[in-house]
């Protein structure tokens, strides 16, 4: 066909999938939508965003209508084995959070003994504060809304202590308020979902060559490798692995039916996983997310490479 098909939103999924005031998709998942585009074709005008609803996703799939779901998909057994999907390795681990005022004081939920908690009603997120406040024997009072933006302003207008949800969404809600420097994002973790790609059953070298980007780009974040320097380090490896992905030792290109520089191509124009992280959903964004599980696992992440070998 000559082009990548992957989802957008029906309206814009801020830090993930939005879109910009000249109308050009940016986010997380559009970022590895273009790098995969990248490494498959060299550019990544190539890709065609196709925006879709969260219930539309998984038959635009299997209509072929997108080739690969990069849209915050939680990997379930459900979706594994009923739904006739597969699965990429992880590429972000989707946290449930607390976020409380800075003028509180505080550096852990174990400091909430008696605090009021927003959050959206009939969510798994009720069962989540249950759990962690009931093991850690601290008394709350749980305030439920309908609406997620009922619970928004709750929060903001000081109603609740503490505003519980998808650590995204926080980070979203909190660029959005009034002062956002006035809030922080506490390093608790309620809950973990694995977010994957999820593709077609029956196509097991698409799988791989979709795992082998994501750790393409996890490997580069690993060895220090960024679009700044990818020249140089190309130029002069500094050792095996760097070779090896970048295209100066054969082999990673022909495995998966690509050109010997399709993770340079990538790199080049993207940067490395924690470069596309930050500049779309981290530090660098509106957003500021601290990376938390999705840094490396030298950093006191959970995230790590596949071996290039």
């Amino acid at each position: 066909r000559g082009n990548l098909l992957c989802p957008g939103h029906v309206g814009s999924h801020l830090g993930f999938a939005e879109v910009d005031a000249k109308g050009r998709w940016k986010g997380f998942d559009i970022g590895l939508c273009k790098a995969l585009t990248t490494a498959i074709f060299g550019t990544d005008e190539k890709l065609e965003i196709v925006p879709l609803s969260w219930a539309q996703r998984f038959p635009a799939l299997q209509s072929e209508q997108v080739d690969v779901i990069i849209k915050l998909t939680g990997w379930t057994m459900s979706r594994d084995t009923k739904v006739g999907l597969q699965f990429s390795r992880p590429y972000l681990l989707g946290t449930t959070q607390m976020m409380v005022p800075k003028s509180l004081k505080i550096k852990s939920g174990l400091e909430l003994d008696g605090a009021s908690i927003c959050t959206v009603g009939g969510s798994t997120n009720e069962r989540f504060v249950a759990t962690y406040f009931n093991a850690n024997k601290l008394k709350h009072e749980l305030i439920t809304f309908e609406k997620y933006e009922e619970m928004n302003a709750a929060y903001f207008s000081g109603r609740c202590d503490v505003f519980v949800a998808w650590g995204p969404s926080l980070a979203v809600a909190r660029a959005g308020s009034k002062n956002p420097d006035d809030h922080m994002i506490l390093p608790d973790i309620l809950a973990m979902e694995p977010e994957s790609a999820a593709m077609r059953q029956g196509d097991e070298a698409w799988v791989d060559l979709v795992n082998w980007m994501f750790s393409a780009l996890l490997t580069a974040e690993l060895e220090g490798v960024t679009r700044a320097n990818v020249d140089a380090m190309k130029a002069d490896p500094p050792t095996v692995v760097v070779s090896r992905l970048l295209g100066v030792t054969p082999g990673i290109g022909e495995r998966l039916g690509l050109r010997e520089t399709w993770a340079y191509d990538m790199i080049k124009a993207h940067g490395n996983y924690g470069e596309i992280f930050d500049r779309e959903i981290g530090k660098n964004s509106p957003y500021g997310l601290s990376r938390g599980l999705n840094a490396l696992f030298k950093d006191g992440g959970a995230l790590y490479p596949l071996v290039l070998d």
